[in-house]
């Protein structure tokens, strides 16, 4: 029975290198997955998903005009699909959602989602919002803080290595721009 899966953490902790890891588990086994992720974030290429670890896969992209039922419906015409998997998973819209939830209800295709619950001011991305009240299976991934305790929170941080407590909600960036912290050190930068 085909589910929807949501995988949710801060950054860092392998969201990427485990959605990589189980498409190919797929693949070995002579099952096809297809990979989608979020056309916004091509620091690695485009069209690519890839992980902090060194491992990638090329991709399907979407954007907040792309339908993934109807793109699933036409992957179908040139055979069976075992599992649909979308990495940056908060990118998201709310229509998009409900289309992997008629992916999963109506074609049958399990789907595994991989995002981050929250962005830099504590708030949940509209993707992953709606991944949390509709997915079958909701799953964290763990990661710590620097201070050894798990980390789900985000801090974003401007040019000068001071904290953001404003601003656009989508920033793509790495390492050099955000850090996972647990609540305590996160609410005593953000508030």
């Amino acid at each position: 029975m085909a589910q929807l899966y949501f995988y949710y953490s801060a950054m860092n902790a392998g969201k990427s290198t485990s959605l990589l890891q189980s498409a190919y588990n797929y693949q070995e086994r002579g099952m096809r997955a297809e990979i989608f992720t979020a056309a916004l974030d091509d620091r690695y290429g485009i069209g690519k998903v890839t992980s902090r670890i060194g491992l990638k896969s090329d991709s399907h992209l979407f954007n907040r005009d792309t339908d993934l039922y109807k793109n699933t419906k036409e992957l179908q015409k040139s055979g069976t699909i075992d599992c649909i998997f979308i990495d940056e998973a908060q990118f998201l819209n709310k229509q998009q959602v409900k289309q992997l939830t008629r992916i999963v209800d109506q074609l049958h295709v399990p789907v595994l989602a991989y995002g981050l619950r929250t962005d830099f001011l504590g708030e949940t991305f509209e993707g992953s919002h709606y991944l949390l009240a509709w997915a079958d299976k909701m799953i964290e991934l763990k990661t710590v803080c620097h201070c050894g305790k798990k980390a789900n929170f985000v801090v974003r941080w401007d040019e000068t290595g001071k904290p953001v407590k404003h601003g656009a909600q989508v920033q793509v960036g790495g390492n050099d721009t955000y850090e996972s912290m647990c609540r305590k050190h996160f609410t005593e930068l953000v508030g």
